[in-house]
């Protein structure tokens, strides 16, 4: 693998910093000259990592001002969405945000794949719940947590469209940190195992509206146990 080039290692650098929350958005990064002699190098190099996350929407120039913080919701690269959505500070806000991105792509997903998948891939979906109820029952949240992804990998392959696969691929890593969270908690293992039988059984009916409607009440109800038990600001509505 070659090494990330000086430009790279100072974008990534005043990345770190930007994720950590030493420049909030809205705010100046430091100029070039201060920059060059923290990392001990070159205005150049400087000067193309500020352009590097310049294309990617993080930082904005203007001219006789500075360099300036976008927003998140500004930044046009999904992988430091993702690493600001895993490292960041506004965890809650983040928590939310997720479950709303997979709420939208995975109904479809499951509406699609009604009717598609095999009775191997549906028996497939019945052991990872399966599994699910084990590892609740012998408190292993690392097992609960990989058959959990695993049944909803399972999903999206058979799904059959490739684009709905590539773009939950980065999201892969901040999945599982969410899930480990989660699934701490007996009571939302217990309601997640209840939803994923939910889910099989509206699959295997092969219609595409109860299938979705099955996944869409299983992120109901994710985001309500989030509130409830991670966050603790559920109201009762959505309880």
């Amino acid at each position: 693998m070659a090494r990330p080039s000086l430009v790279d290692q100072v974008a990534d650098a005043l990345l770190d910093r930007i994720v950590a929350g030493d420049f909030p958005p809205g705010s100046v990064v430091p100029g070039e000259i201060d920059l060059s002699a923290e990392h001990q190098v070159s205005r150049m190099t400087v000067r193309e990592a500020i352009k590097t996350l310049g294309a990617q929407r993080i930082l904005r120039v203007e001219r006789g001002r500075g360099t300036f913080v976008n927003p998140v919701s500004r930044w046009a690269s999904l992988d430091a969405v993702i690493r600001a959505v895993s490292e960041g500070q506004d965890d809650a806000a983040a928590a939310v945000q997720l479950i709303e991105l997979r709420r939208f792509l995975e109904t479809g997903a499951c509406e699609l794949a009604a009717g598609r998948l095999s009775a191997e891939e549906l028996d497939g979906l019945a052991r990872d719940a399966d599994a699910m109820e084990d590892a609740h029952r012998a408190q292993d949240v690392a097992a609960f947590v990989t058959a959990d992804l695993r049944f909803h990998e399972r999903i999206l392959q058979a799904s059959g469209n490739v684009f709905i696969a590539v773009l939950f691929e980065p999201l892969h890593r901040v999945l599982t940190q969410r899930r480990a969270q989660t699934s701490r908690v007996p009571e939302i293992q217990a309601h997640a195992i209840a939803e994923h039988r939910k889910i099989v059984s509206a699959l295997a009916s092969a219609d595409p509206a109860r299938a979705r409607q099955a996944m869409d009440e299983h992120m109901q109800q994710t985001l309500a146990d989030l509130k409830t038990y991670v966050l603790g600001d559920a109201s009762p509505a959505d309880r």
